[in-house]
């Protein structure tokens, strides 16, 4: 049995830090993912994915991500249930994240999302100067429109 959940997608809001009882730290968030196509009206449409991630990642997750920022995270499909105040059962289906990756820096993600574009060093570029083997090679120009 497979159930692996690749996502890539931008914080809809901050994560939100909890602790249990036993002191484990659990962070809730939700991701907005593009579908790959677009609706009759050729606008793109987002699906909305509520996630959770346990332990020293949802701490890490609460320090360094915050609302509009772009990240991927891998987990899996976890449907679980309760009971309501009500008596009734209620199911929760959502993705269990082990990890994130932020995949823009922080200043580009607070600059209306725009996409992180390598600065030039102000080094000389003669051979042996740099330990950067990507000294006075052009910027990149990332943008937000990904295949998947």
């Amino acid at each position: 049995m497979i159930n692996n959940v690749t996502l890539v997608g931008r914080l809809t809001r901050d994560p939100e830090l909890r602790y249990t009882p036993q002191n484990q730290a659990v962070a809730t968030f939700s991701l907005a993912v593009n579908r790959q196509f677009k609706n009759a009206k050729g606008e793109r449409e987002a699906d909305f994915i509520n996630c959770v991630i346990w332990r020293q990642q949802a701490e890490n997750m609460v320090n360094w991500a915050k609302k509009g920022a772009l990240m991927g995270i891998t987990g899996r499909i976890q449907t679980r249930n309760y009971e309501n105040q009500q008596g009734q059962r209620v199911y929760v289906t959502e993705v269990v994240a082990d990890t994130f990756q932020l995949l823009e820096s922080r200043q580009s993600s607070e600059n209306n999302h725009a996409p992180a574009v390598a600065q030039p060093n102000n080094k000389s570029n003669v051979p042996g100067d740099s330990h950067d083997p990507f000294a006075g090679s052009e910027p990149l120009n990332i943008n937000d429109d990904l295949p998947f």
